[in-house]
């Protein structure tokens, strides 16, 4: 008897089908699964076996094949138990075959014949949709991740028993519903507001900027000045996640396992900020069984690095092409994998090993020990970050006043103005953003006149900039301009965008 069930798997954060075929004939007692498993499919063996025999089910002593198609990629991870327990149910006639033609299963067997959530629900139940299947069976906790998916039955398991009673017209399948208008409505509140920042207007303005263009920025300052406190703002001032981004986001999250019911979908920007020790593998992607990195679970986002210079140089400097990109490439012998890496790196460092120089006379720091410090982060690093801005001790006089600052809903209004004004000029292109602009899009969108030319000119010799830096320079003008509601690139907005460039004026020469 021979029985196939539809099921799926992940390739970076894409699915893809997989057939489960089951066979089971006459024979010396056996139970093999061929088509490349890894260890975790290997055990599912054990698993499928006690989990049939605990939910009332006769295990056939009988010899049994698996093969999981297409058998020329690497299969992984628990979720093929229920495709193979349901195969095993149809060739003894338990279930009838016929009734899951449909449908795709997935989930992980308890031993109790419960079922368990998997990771990557959503971009295999997206793979199936895109092949012709309209229903699904996954884990309960995966339910409203995989309802998700427009056009798609969802139906919750949480037994065996369950799954059986359904198919075989015993029990009412209840479709999972999701309201992902009322996700949205919960995602406007946020913890953190500008407002609670006092002082500091000129890292305030930066930031603004930043989040108008999406450009990377570094803040530089003694302890205790705000930098973690305004970073950890920055995201209550970024335009809201479309549906189109949050999908994308979460189907980055649900392939590391990140997701579950109560966060089906995530509509909130996320703000990721790894400790310094953190590996190469953690930060950009990468491990025996490839998983995203921190620059992925930021992607359309925000990635914090506190404390930069005490970061590993070799964890920065697998920074460098995800910034250039927007996207990470994990090269493995089985194949490669991507994941999408489009996020604002957002750092802070002290001006010093202990923090104050330039500040205090508490400073001890030698030359030497400084230069070492600064030189920790490369400069071709340093050309990636858009934004380099001081952030100054705030005295007394701010920090005693009673009037609150600005609020991050009145900056947001300005941002997202600026942001419309960049998807209308660039509707036709395959940009979003001002720091995504390209050199020929920059000739072609941030022309200037003679006298922009020359304060510019100036700027390039003086600082000795790199080809790279005065690309950046024109970025940030553009987004200055566009946040003055300006179509010409001006005088005054190449003059703030030189300001906003602080380490090439102060550390670099």
């Amino acid at each position: 008897m021979l029985a196939k069930i539809n099921s799926g798997a992940l390739s970076g954060i894409d699915g893809y089908g997989v057939s489960v075929e089951v066979d089971i004939c006459q024979g010396l007692p056996s139970f093999d699964i061929v088509g490349l498993p890894d260890n975790a499919v290997k055990e599912a063996k054990e698993r499928v076996r006690t989990a049939l025999r605990n939910s009332g089910f006769e295990f056939p002593v009988k010899k049994i094949t698996v093969n999981l198609a297409p058998a020329n990629t690497k299969k992984e991870g628990p979720a093929f138990d229920l495709p193979i327990a349901a195969g095993i149910l149809a060739c003894i006639g338990a279930i009838k075959e016929e009734s899951l033609s449909d449908s795709i299963v997935l989930g992980e067997l308890s031993l109790d014949g419960g079922i368990r959530p998997v990771d990557g629900v959503l971009p295999m139940i997206y793979s199936a949709l895109e092949r012709g299947i309209k229903r699904c069976f996954v884990p309960y906790e995966n339910g409203n991740e995989a309802a998700l998916v427009k056009g798609m039955e969802v139906i919750a398991l949480r037994s065996v028993d369950e799954f059986a009673e359904i198919l075989n017209g015993e029990r009412e399948a209840k479709p999972v519903m999701l309201d992902v208008d009322a996700l949205f409505a919960d995602s406007h509140n946020c913890d953190y507001d500008f407002a609670d920042v006092k002082g500091q207007e000129n890292v305030k303005r930066a930031l603004e900027i930043a989040a108008a263009g999406m450009h990377n920025v570094l803040m530089s300052g003694p302890p205790g000045s705000g930098k973690t406190m305004m970073a950890k703002r920055l995201p209550s001032i970024l335009p809201d996640l479309t549906f189109e981004e949050s999908i994308e986001i979460t189907k980055i999250y649900s392939v590391s396992g990140l997701i579950r019911n109560k966060s089906a979908l995530i509509t909130r920007r996320p703000f990721r900020a790894p400790h310094h020790t953190i590996s190469g593998a953690a930060m950009v992607g990468g491990g025996r069984v490839p998983k995203p990195g921190e620059v992925s679970l930021a992607h359309n986002a925000v990635l914090f690095l506190d404390e930069l210079p005490e970061f590993h140089r070799d964890v920065l400097e697998e920074l460098r092409q995800p910034l250039e990109d927007g996207v990470v490439n994990i090269v493995r012998v089985n194949g490669n994998v991507s994941y999408p890496a489009d996020f604002m790196l957002v750092a802070s460092m002290n001006p010093c090993p202990c923090g104050y120089y330039g500040y205090s006379d508490k400073c001890t720091c030698t030359p030497n020990k400084i230069s070492r410090y600064m030189n920790k982060i490369s400069g071709p690093l340093l050309d990636r970050i858009d934004i380099q801005v001081e952030a100054g001790p705030v005295d007394y006089k701010s920090l005693s006043k009673d009037r609150r600052g600005e609020s991050s809903a009145e900056i947001k209004k300005r941002v997202a103005r600026a942001h419309e004004i960049q998807r209308q000029r660039y509707k036709n292109e395959n940009i979003l953003f001002n720091s995504q602009l390209t050199p020929a899009a920059i000739e072609k969108y941030c022309p200037l006149g003679d006298i922009e030319k020359t304060v510019l000119k100036n700027a390039f010799d003086t600082l000795n900039l790199s080809a790279r830096a005065y690309h950046k320079l024109l970025k940030l003008a553009r987004t200055i301009a566009d946040l003055d509601g300006s179509k010409d690139i001006l005088v005054n907005h190449i003059a703030e965008a030189i300001q906003l460039r602080n380490l090439d004026r102060t550390f670099l020469h």
